[in-house]
């Protein structure tokens, strides 16, 4: 019926998504993670940038997240201590960017430039990285990996708000149908849901006939 996505390759790839609970990624007039971040997301936030992970992302997401990180390290920035800590600190991760329309060389700093097929890429990264995987943001690109079953975890953390009249970015239009095995699950600041799985992409409905 399904495979498992994982393709066995030495380097782990997360598809790592935050969502409101009706299944959008951001909404019109809403503050950044929909002004409800609490000190221990936020902590836990820090010490996932600390676990080595070499972000994958679209040319979109690089534009607004770079932006949005040059701007958090001005002396006015309007973001919080907390909000310009994680903005500032994605400069010195390492970055790998898909696109064939930015120019190069990108100036956000450990941004390396793809303009290549992007699973393809992908691929080859998980085979030869020393350290794990993780995509930022870049809705069409997860869902490229995802069904070319690159994943080894889809992980989701679920802000308790419903945005069906602002919602932008609806997350699973264009899915293949996915199986998921819950491996971790966690409540922050009593309101914010992660949710860890080990997705499998289906050819179809259960018992619906050979993969």
């Amino acid at each position: 019926m399904g495979e498992t996505t994982s393709e066995g390759s030495s380097a782990d790839l997360m598809v790592d998504l935050i969502i409101s609970l009706d299944g959008y990624a951001s909404a019109e007039g809403w503050p950044g993670w929909w002004g409800l971040e609490g000190p221990e997301y936020l902590a836990w936030l820090g010490e996932e940038g600390e676990k080595g992970y070499t972000f994958l992302l679209g040319a979109n997401t690089y534009r607004v997240m770079s932006s949005m990180s040059e701007e958090a390290a001005a002396e006015d920035s309007e973001f919080s201590e907390e909000e310009g800590a994680s903005l500032t600190g994605l400069a010195a991760v390492p970055k790998v960017v898909f696109s064939s329309t930015l120019p190069a060389p990108l100036t956000w700093p450990n941004s390396i430039l793809v303009t290549g097929d992007a699973v393809q890429a992908v691929r080859e990264l998980k085979r030869t990285a020393a350290g794990p995987l993780s995509t930022l943001g870049s809705l069409s690109l997860c869902r490229s990996l995802l069904t070319a079953g690159l994943v080894d975890r889809f992980r989701l953390v679920v802000f308790p708000v419903i945005t069906g009249r602002t919602g932008r970015e609806r997350i699973y239009d264009g899915y293949p149908d996915v199986a998921l095995e819950m491996v971790e699950s966690r409540t922050f600041d009593g309101r914010l849901q992660l949710l860890e799985y080990v997705p499998t992409v289906l050819s179809g409905p259960p018992g619906s006939g050979p993969t």
